[in-house]
């Protein structure tokens, strides 16, 4: 969300950097593990190492023993008609889904998909990635040797003119592989967040390490949705503007340097009109909503079966709402609060990312290789950091410099998962101490989409022209410094920063849609809502909000850290989440997983 949209490109950027020493810790396992080179979901490579018990699933108001809660998720039993429903049955639909989205569309929606929705997708060998989308050879197969393949699929540039200018949708997929007695339910579509990531690449990188049990009974689907990747996707400066882009100063202490940040995202804003003028006014969530009822359609399918992650929540949860009798077997993991304007997000993903740090500083005072003993100690260290790169940048060993803004957000990138919080502990000693700021600058770059060979992908352009499209919030830099206070104290790292961003969609030529997103969705099944408690970047209040505004929406807590709980270490949540897709079972409303 906003500029903190960490993605799965994070982590498969990093898993290019060598693994940090592992000093013991003078408590508890050992202080590090090697990062793997399959990446994750956005808060991180979510590989299990080691074995681990299952996790018990606690209702509220229920004892630790696992026997009763986990009958209660397998059977539905629980209070509330929400808890006691069913997903829908593969396969199933009660036909008049066309019919909302023709009132959903506003008269277009009907046409499009009698033009668009049955049209033959054409899958081939997929190619390797391009630099739009990220670094990588051709997709190999999965482990039971089952191909990846790549199509296109034809969109309208608007969906209430239908008749006029075309886009084109890369899609990527890996076909079911139903084990014996087993029978295929349908093709489960992927949203892994941003808004601008990759799905052609994402998911082809990560699914051998957390989706094959789906992948049995399941067509893997993704999609580089409009604006990104190979779909029209917005790119506004080449690699070498971005960089002198991403060196002004986020956080600035004076008039000059308020200038300076407020000419840099207007130049930002002219880039992104020069380049893609005809296609940012169409970029927002409501049409890539739409977009994926024609992939369902076209994918053959009578209901849309899907998994969103981060912004994809979003994307689901608008989905729902425009087609809300097409809704099949849906998770929204790392969901965002749809009631919130921008000013609202953004102040409260700085108490996430606060809280995400402080965690991590607690950990960190147990271990040998800790910069900083206690959060109060580490919290005037990392400030004595900022401030001394404010003045002068730390150079790096690739020959560039880690500026203050770099740091804060190579920082924030290291919070989206405690799988990365032993290479954290690295980048701050080393850059504590003086020697090298390469670790963070690289954390910083993966937030950006910048490669090793310094190419930037389209995930910070996309980004910003679909949060522009979808919201109506405008910010002055007055406005901004009468909330200063109120960030800060939210935040005393990353406040300031997250409030400067404010001023991102200033002068963009799109007014945006709404201050929040619609996503009720009366007559949906159910719809499963996930949220970590320790969630930075979507806390995890926001997933009570979505699942209450859906209406049919059914909680499920994770008590833990990082962006995102499917894959990422938690058995209990990744069993509840298969049963759902996989048999319909639907758990009781706010169980809760550890």
């Amino acid at each position: 969300m906003r500029r903190f949209a960490v993605t799965t490109a994070l982590a498969l950027a990093m898993a290019t950097v060598p693994a940090p020493p592992a000093p013991a810790a003078r408590t508890g396992p050992p202080a590090s593990e090697p990062l793997p080179r399959t990446g994750s979901r956005p808060p991180g490579p979510a590989t299990r190492t080691g074995s681990r018990p299952p996790e018990a699933v606690t209702r509220r108001g229920q004892g630790p023993s696992g026997a009763d809660a986990r009958t209660g998720a397998r059977t539905g039993a629980g209070t509330g008609a929400r808890a006691r429903a069913r997903a829908p049955e593969a396969g199933s639909g009660d036909g008049d889904g066309a019919v909302g989205w023709s009132r959903a569309a506003r008269g277009g929606g009907l046409v499009a998909g009698a033009r668009f929705g049955h049209q033959e997708l054409r899958w081939k060998r997929c190619p390797a990635p391009a630099s739009v989308q990220g670094a990588g050879g051709r997709p190999g197969p999965l482990p039971d040797g089952t191909p990846w393949e790549c199509a296109t699929m034809r969109v309208p540039l608007d969906h209430a003119r239908p008749g006029g200018p075309r886009m084109r949708l890369a899609l990527v997929r890996a076909q079911a592989r139903p084990g014996r007695g087993e029978r295929r339910i349908g093709s489960l579509v992927f949203n892994f967040g941003g808004p601008g990531d990759s799905g052609v690449v994402t998911l082809p990188s990560i699914a051998r390490d957390i989706y094959l049990k789906l992948h049995r009974r399941y067509d893997l689907v993704s999609l580089d949705p409009r604006g990104v990747g190979r779909s029209d996707g917005v790119r506004c400066l080449d690699s070498r503007e971005f960089d002198a882009w991403r060196g002004l100063d986020g956080t600035p202490d004076d008039r000059a340097e308020e200038s300076a940040l407020g000419a840099g995202f207007r130049a930002f804003t002219a880039a992104c009109v020069r380049n893609a003028r005809d296609t940012l006014p169409y970029v927002g969530t409501v049409n890539a909503a739409r977009d994926l009822d024609l992939l369902r359609q076209a994918l053959g399918e009578e209901r849309l079966h899907y998994f969103g992650i981060s912004y994809g929540t979003r994307l689901g949860g608008v989905y729902a709402h425009l087609f809300p009798h097409r809704v099949g077997r849906m998770v929204l993991d790392g969901a965002v609060d749809p009631t919130e304007d921008v000013a609202r997000t953004a102040l409260h993903q700085a108490k996430g990312f606060q809280r995400a740090l402080d965690g991590f500083l607690r950990d960190c005072a147990g271990r040998r290789d800790c910069p900083a003993r206690g959060v109060k100690r580490g919290r005037e260290r990392i400030a004595r950091l900022l401030h001394r790169l404010d003045a002068e940048p730390l150079p790096t060993s690739g020959g560039r410099r880690l500026t203050q803004t770099h740091a804060l957000y190579g920082i924030a990138a290291a919070l989206y998962s405690h799988r990365f919080w032993p290479y954290l502990r690295t980048a701050l000693h080393t850059a504590i101490e003086g020697r090298d700021g390469e670790l963070l600058l690289r954390f910083s770059d993966a937030l950006y989409g910048r490669g090793a060979d310094g190419h930037y992908t389209t995930l910070q352009s996309a980004n910003t022209a679909v949060s522009c499209a979808d919201f109506s919030d405008r910010y002055t830099a007055a406005g901004v410094r009468s909330r200063l206070l109120e960030f800060r104290s939210a935040s005393p790292v990353f406040g300031e920063l997250m409030a400067w961003s404010l001023l991102q969609c200033t002068g963009w030529p799109v007014a945006g849609a709404a201050p929040a997103s619609d996503v009720s969705a009366p007559g949906a099944p159910p719809i499963l809502v996930v949220g970590t408690t320790g969630d930075p970047a979507t806390p995890y209040e926001g997933a009570a909000r979505m699942a209450e505004r859906l209406g049919s929406g059914v909680e499920l807590i994770h008590r833990g850290e990082g962006h995102g709980a499917y894959g990422a270490g938690s058995a209990c949540v990744d069993a509840a989440v298969n049963r759902f897709l996989m048999d319909g079972t639907v758990p009781a409303d706010r169980t809760t997983c550890s």
